[in-house]
């Protein structure tokens, strides 16, 4: 008998590395991704226009039952793992979360001075609900209560500055073994990719690897810093951190 597939729900904000870590699992034979399942339901609910914005909804549903349904449903290709890109503030309050349960719930963070930095490059009018870190926070404090202990978090610079112990780290908390095809990858764009890919991609879809992070943004500014309580609240749960 097939043992039941492992479902792990990558939790990040945007510009937080989130496809590179997307690119580094889908290199391994054994696991199908998804990218950001969620997004058209988000749209279509809040009416907010993105970029993109009519495309994202005609190529996903916008229905967040049916969308938590394939999640939980075969996994593509009969595969062993399912890696699942989701964007936390994506998670709408209207949304049942209960589908949540059957996965790995890991949390990915990054500073938010490099996030808003990242950010403003795409987009010139950002909030702070724009950038996920409260309901990111809300999401650990939900999975935290369900576990009785904190879940994994991992910080982005902590990945760039040292991938391979990092991600043999979180394959530990999420019960499967690391494979040395996470760590490298070929360029290009992906058939997984979101119709979205265009206009937010061109950084990775050039990568072949985790690269050393960039010098951190000279200063910070209001909204990096309203974000910054919520950031270090997890930071102070990441994996590896008592060795960083």
């Amino acid at each position: 008998m097939q043992a039941p597939a492992i479902r792990i729900a990558m939790w990040s904000g945007p510009r937080n590395i989130s496809t590179a870590m997307m690119r580094s699992f889908e290199n391994r034979a054994d696991c199908a991704v998804i990218d950001e399942p969620f997004y058209a339901a988000y749209l279509a609910t809040t009416g907010l226009n993105h970029p993109m914005r009519e495309a994202v909804l005609a190529a996903q549903s916008p229905d967040p039952a049916v969308v938590a349904e394939h999640l939980l449903g075969p996994v593509p290709e009969g595969r062993a793992i399912f890696y699942q890109k989701h964007m936390t503030h994506h998670m709408v309050k209207t949304i049942d979360l209960a589908w949540m349960q059957a996965c790995h719930n890991v949390f990915l963070i990054r500073a938010p001075e490099r996030v808003v930095a990242s950010y403003a490059q795409k987009r010139t009018e950002i909030t702070l609900a724009d950038l996920g870190f409260i309901r990111q926070a809300e999401l650990f404090d939900r999975e935290a209560a369900r576990l009785g202990k904190a879940p994994p978090v991992i910080d982005a610079d902590d990945i760039l500055r040292h991938p391979e112990p990092m991600l043999r780290a979180l394959c530990a908390a999420t019960g499967i073994e690391f494979s040395e095809t996470m760590l490298r990858w070929p360029a290009g764009r992906r058939s997984t990719d979101g119709v979205w890919a265009p206009h937010w991609y061109a950084s990775v879809e050039r990568s072949t690897g985790f690269a050393p992070p960039a010098a951190t943004p000279a200063a910070s500014d209001d909204l990096a810093e309203a974000a910054r309580p919520y950031y270090q609240r997890l930071h102070a749960h990441r994996l590896g951190g008592h060795a960083a």
